[in-house]
C-alpha cells in the first residue's frame, strides 16, 4: 500500500482555526446563518428526550420518503464522513479507484482499512469533466457536485459508470446545493451493481457539529453498513434534524437558498473574471469556486492579514500549490473579498497595474 503524498485530512476548518479569530470564514462551505432559527429551536425541544435511547424509525421514514425509496435503502449516519468508513470496512474490493480531485476523506478511509487506491485525476484542461474509469475497477468513488471543483457531472456520464460486480459510490453531499437536485441518483434504484449514494445535512443546514448524514443503496449493502456501525450511532438531536430537514417545508427553504447560492456564486464569478492572473475551469454548480493562480499559497496568507481565510488546494489530489478554493457569500462580503483580492494581487505583483487599466473593484 502507498503512502499518500497528499495531506489527506487537511480540512477547511483548519484554515479557519490557525489562528484565525476574527477571519471572514470562505474556506468552509457551510452556509451562513444556520441554522435557521425554526431548525435551533426544533432541535432545542429534543433536549427533553435525552435519557430515551434514540429511535431511528421516523427519520430513516422521512430520508425514505423525501428520496422515494424503501426504509430498507437508507442508512443514518454521524455525518456523511461515517459512512465512508463503514464502506471501507465492510467492502470487500480487489481495484480501488478515487475520482480526483475531490473530498479526500474517502480515500483516506480506503486507505486506513488496507486497500490499495488507485487515483484517476480529471484534468483541468478539460473542466475536470468526468473521463475514463478502469474497467476492472470493483469499487469506484467519485463526487457529484465534486469539491473542490464545483463541477456538476451530469447524471447519465455518472450513471455510466455503473455496471455488474462493481459497487459505485457517489458522494452528493453538496447536491442540495444545486436548484432542483438536477444530475442527483439518489433516487435511482434500477442501475447494474451496487450503486451508493451519500448525503449530508451539514452544509445547506449548518450543522456539521451535530454529524448527521445518510446513505442510501442496495437493502442488503445498508444491512451490512449498518451492522458495522455502533450502537445507537446517530444522536437524538441528529435524528430530529433529519425528519425535519425532509418536509415538503425545508426541501422548498433548501431549494430557495439554492436559487440565491446561484446569484451569489455568478457575483463572485463575475468578480474573479476581472482578474487576469485568476481562472476558473469549467463550470462552478455547487457552494464554492475553485481558483488557478500563480503563488497561490501566498496569495493565501497574504488573503489573512486581509481578513479573510480560503481553503488551499494542494492537499487535493490532482491539484497543486497554483489553486485555492473559495466559498460563495452574499454579495456584500463577496465584494469586501474582491477588493482584498485586488489588493493582494497588486502587492504581488500578480496583477496588470498599467496605467490604461483600472481596477474593477476601485471605490
Amino acid at each position: 500500500m502507498t503512502t499518500p503524498d497528499h495531506d489527506l485530512r487537511h480540512h477547511g476548518d483548519a484554515e479557519v482555526r490557525a489562528d484565525g479569530l476574527g477571519l471572514v470564514d470562505l474556506a468552509v462551505n457551510v452556509r451562513t446563518g444556520t441554522p435557521p432559527l425554526w431548525l435551533r429551536e426544533h432541535l432545542a425541544a429534543t433536549l427533553g428526550e435525552l435519557a430515551a435511547y434514540p429511535d431511528q424509525t421516523a427519520a430513516r421514514a422521512a430520508v425514505a420518503a423525501r428520496h422515494g425509496r424503501p426504509v430498507d435503502e437508507v442508512l443514518l449516519t454521524s455525518g456523511a464522513a461515517e459512512a465512508f468508513v463503514l464502506l471501507a470496512r465492510v467492502l470487500t474490493a480487489h481495484h480501488v479507484v478515487v475520482v480526483h480531485p475531490q473530498f479526500t476523506e474517502p480515500e483516506a478511509a480506503l486507505r486506513d482499512a488496507g486497500h490499495t487506491v488507485e487515483r484517476v485525476l480529471l484534468s483541468p484542461a478539460d473542466g475536470f469533466r468526468l473521463g475514463d474509469v478502469p474497467p476492472a475497477a470493483d469499487l469506484v468513488v467519485l463526487g457529484n457536485p465534486t469539491n473542490p471543483t464545483s463541477v456538476l457531472h451530469p447524471a447519465d456520464a455518472v450513471a455510466a459508470l455503473a455496471r455488474p460486480g462493481r459497487t459505485l459510490v457517489i458522494d452528493e453531499a453538496f447536491m442540495d446545493t444545486v436548484p432542483g437536485e438536477t444530475e442527483s441518483l439518489a433516487a435511482v434504484r434500477d442501475l447494474p451493481g451496487r450503486v451508493v449514494v451519500l448525503r449530508s445535512l451539514t452544509k445547506t443546514w449548518g450543522l456539521a457539529g451535530l454529524r448527521i448524514g445518510y446513505a442510501l443503496g442496495p437493502a442488503p449493502l445498508i444491512a451490512a453498513l449498518g451492522a458495522a456501525q455502533p450502537l445507537w450511532p446517530v444522536s437524538t438531536p441528529a435524528l430530529a434534524a433529519a425528519e425535519a430537514c425532509s418536509t415538503p417545508a425545508a426541501l422548498a427553504e433548501a431549494e430557495q437558498a439554492a436559487r440565491l447560492l446561484g446569484e451569489h456564486r455568478d457575483h463572485l464569478l463575475k468578480g474573479l473574471a476581472a482578474f487576469p492572473a485568476v481562472r476558473v475551469h469549467g463550470e462552478p454548480a455547487a457552494s464554492f469556486v475553485l481558483i488557478e493562480l500563480p503563488d497561490a499559497a501566498a496569495v493565501r496568507e497574504r488573503l489573512r492579514e486581509h481578513g479573510f481565510a480560503v481553503r488551499r488546494g494542494d492537499t487535493f489530489p490532482g491539484l497543486g500549490p497554483d489553486w485555492l478554493r473559495i466559498a460563495v457569500r452574499d454579495q456584500a462580503t463577496t465584494d469586501r473579498f474582491l477588493s482584498a483580492l485586488d489588493t493582494v494581487l497588486r502587492e504581488t505583483a500578480l496583477y496588470d497595474t498599467s496605467p490604461h487599466r483600472t481596477s474593477p473593484h476601485a471605490h
